[in-house]
């Protein structure tokens, strides 16, 4: 027999979670059921993933415990009769998967076994590059010019004439800049703004 596998359900439609849970009770799946992401940041589930009703900004707001906290597990999104564009929106954010409720239990256990399976390597890159981008939008706009400037490879002259800026104000934003990243060096911001998805841009 399969092993037990462990999924939190946030939904606050009592309904809905109720149909959910009952549904894979019968597929060796523990479901942990949570009205809102209040409730489950109070009892983080250790493994698994994590399905989510795609109200309002569920999965941002998810996504961002997430990076904040640097707990991460693969996140399903679902919801009744999504569009294309809501999709696309859950699945940059971060979502592994997206599923269109009502669904059969075959479909959610599929998703949930496709989760699992890339949870390590996806988890850990998603992770990396969602801490990064939270760096990133720490910036003014003349810091993430300067940050682009950098990697660029360009010297702080070059970035000022680029930017028509002295070269004593692009000093100024570069270490700014480094210190809103956490970054101690510049080739260390250089690593983040290209795992932001920043870098040559």
């Amino acid at each position: 027999m399969d092993r037990r596998r462990n999924l939190a359900l946030i939904d606050g439609n009592f309904r809905r979670r109720a149909a959910i849970s009952h549904a894979l009770a019968g597929c060796n799946v523990h479901v942990e059921p949570f009205e809102d992401i209040a409730e489950i940041t109070y009892r983080w589930p250790r493994s698994g993933a994590i399905l989510v009703a795609d109200d309002d900004h569920g999965i941002e707001d998810l996504i961002e415990h997430m990076t904040d906290h640097g707990q991460w597990l693969p996140v399903i999104g679902f919801s009744e009769g999504p569009d294309t564009g809501r999709v696309v929106k859950a699945v940059l954010a971060g979502a592994l998967d997206y599923l269109e409720w009502p669904c059969d239990t075959a479909k959610i256990m599929t998703a949930i076994g496709l989760a699992e399976s890339a949870a390590g390597s996806i988890g850990s890159l998603r992770l990396r590059e969602a801490r990064a981008r939270s760096r990133v939008q720490k910036l003014t706009r003349r810091e993430r010019e300067v940050l682009e400037g950098v990697a660029d490879g360009l010297s702080n002259r070059l970035i000022g004439e680029r930017l028509r800026i002295s070269p004593r104000t692009v000093e100024i934003h570069r270490a700014n800049m480094l210190n809103k990243m956490g970054a101690s060096h510049t080739s260390e911001a250089i690593r983040i703004a290209i795992e932001a998805s920043l870098g040559g841009s």
